[in-house]
C-alpha cells in the first residue's frame, strides 16, 4: 500500500480548523485501487493506493476502500465526521440512478453489485458512482483540458477504448447506460465478427493497447527493429519517433483507425473538442498522427484534438468533483 501527501501538516491543520469538511475520490481499476481526499474546493490533501489483483469479493473491495479513506483521514488528523461524501469511478456499465455496477469484465466479472448502497452503509456519507471514463471526463471538464467546454468527447485509449460524452455541459450516458462504448465501433480495417458480450470490441481489438501490440507482433521479425517482439504500445510509439520503420507503420495504422472513429463521432455529435486520455492515448506521437489524418478531411467543422492535461489523475479528480456535488446536494 502507498500513502502520499498533497499538502503540508500545517495546511492540513488549517483545513481541519475551518470545519468545512472533506470528500473522498475513489478510482477503482482492474488491478489497482486509488483513494484521495480533498477539501471542498477540490484541493488534494492526500492519496493512498493498493493492489486489488485477484480480489473477486465486492465486500473485500469495500473494506479496502474504507481502509484507504480512514488511513488518509488519520494521516491528516481529520475526524471521521469531517468526511462529507465520496465519488467513485468504476470500469464497466453503471446504473448511475440506482448506484449499481451492472456489468464489468475488469473486476472479476462483477454483475449487478449495489456499490453505492454498500459504500454508504460503511462510510455513512452520500456516495456517487459512474463509469470510470465518464468520471475522467468530469475531471477534464472541471480541472483539465476541457475546462470551460460545453460539448466535448473524452476518448480513453489504454488496454481498452471508451468515451465519455459531454453535451451542453452534461454527461450523456444513453438509454441503457452504454453511451460511449466506442470500443465496439466498426470502422474500415477492423474485424466484422460479432464480439461476445464480455469480449473486447472490434475497434478495441484493433487499436487498444493489446491491439497495438498484436499489430506489432504481426509485423515484427528479428533484425528489423531494435525493439523486442513483446514491446508495449508506448514503447512502439517511442520507437516510431526515432524512425523505426515497423513502429511507424503501427503508429500510422493506429492513428488512421482512431481518426476514422473520431471523424464518425464528430459527424454524429458535432463536438468541437476531443480529449485523448489513457496510457496510450496521451502519447504525443499518436495525438499528432491522428491530427494529421483528420486534416485530410475537408469537413466544415474540424474537431480540435488535444491530450489530457490530467493524465492518470483524471479519474481521481473527476471522482472528487462528483463527491463535492454529492455533498453540496445533501440537506
Amino acid at each position: 500500500m502507498q500513502d502520499s501527501s498533497g499538502s503540508t501538516s500545517a495546511q492540513a491543520e488549517t483545513f481541519a480548523s475551518t470545519n468545512s469538511g472533506c470528500v473522498a475520490g475513489i478510482d477503482l481499476g482492474g488491478t489497482n485501487l486509488r483513494v484521495a481526499i480533498s477539501d471542498m474546493k477540490g484541493k488534494s490533501l492526500a492519496k493512498w493506493s493498493c493492489s486489488i489483483v485477484g480480489i473477486r469479493d465486492a465486500n473485500r473491495i469495500i473494506d479496502l476502500i474504507c481502509d484507504g479513506v480512514n488511513s488518509l483521514l488519520e494521516k491528516r488528523s481529520l475526524s471521521r465526521d469531517a468526511l462529507r461524501a465520496a465519488g467513485v469511478g468504476v470500469p464497466g456499465i453503471i446504473d448511475v440512478d440506482h448506484g449499481r455496477v451492472i456489468a464489468t469484465s475488469y473486476l472479476m466479472g462483477w454483475r449487478d453489485i449495489p456499490l453505492t448502497a454498500l459504500l454508504e452503509a460503511k462510510l455513512n456519507v452520500p456516495v456517487s458512482i459512474d463509469n470510470d471514463v465518464n468520471v475522467a471526463a468530469i475531471g477534464e471538464s472541471r480541472a483539465g483540458a476541457a475546462l470551460g467546454a460545453a460539448d466535448f468527447v473524452f476518448l480513453a485509449i489504454g488496454t481498452g477504448i471508451g468515451a465519455g460524452i459531454v453535451l451542453n455541459r452534461q454527461l450523456y450516458r444513453g438509454h441503457a447506460w452504454m453511451a460511449g462504448e466506442v470500443g465496439y465501433m466498426l470502422v474500415p480495417g477492423v474485424s466484422e465478427t460479432p464480439a461476445e458480450s464480455s469480449a473486447p470490441g472490434a475497434l478495441e481489438m484493433a487499436v487498444g493497447g493489446e491491439g497495438i501490440k498484436a499489430q506489432w507482433r504481426s509485423r515484427w521479425s528479428e533484425g528489423r527493429s531494435a525493439l523486442p517482439i513483446d514491446a508495449s504500445a508506448t514503447e512502439i510509439f517511442d520507437s516510431a519517433l526515432i524512425s523505426d520503420v515497423i513502429a511507424q507503420e503501427v503508429l500510422q495504422h493506429s492513428a488512421r483507425t482512431l481518426a476514422y472513429a473520431i471523424y464518425n463521432i464528430c459527424l454524429v455529435l458535432n463536438c468541437p473538442l476531443f480529449v485523448l486520455g489513457g496510457g496510450v492515448g496521451v502519447h504525443p506521437a499518436l495525438g499528432q498522427a491522428i491530427r494529421d489524418v483528420l486534416r485530410l478531411r475537408n469537413t466544415r467543422a474540424q474537431p480540435k484534438v488535444v491530450s489530457s492535461s490530467l493524465g492518470t489523475e483524471a479519474q481521481l479528480m473527476g471522482a472528487i468533483y462528483m463527491a463535492i456535488e454529492a455533498a453540496s446536494a445533501r440537506p
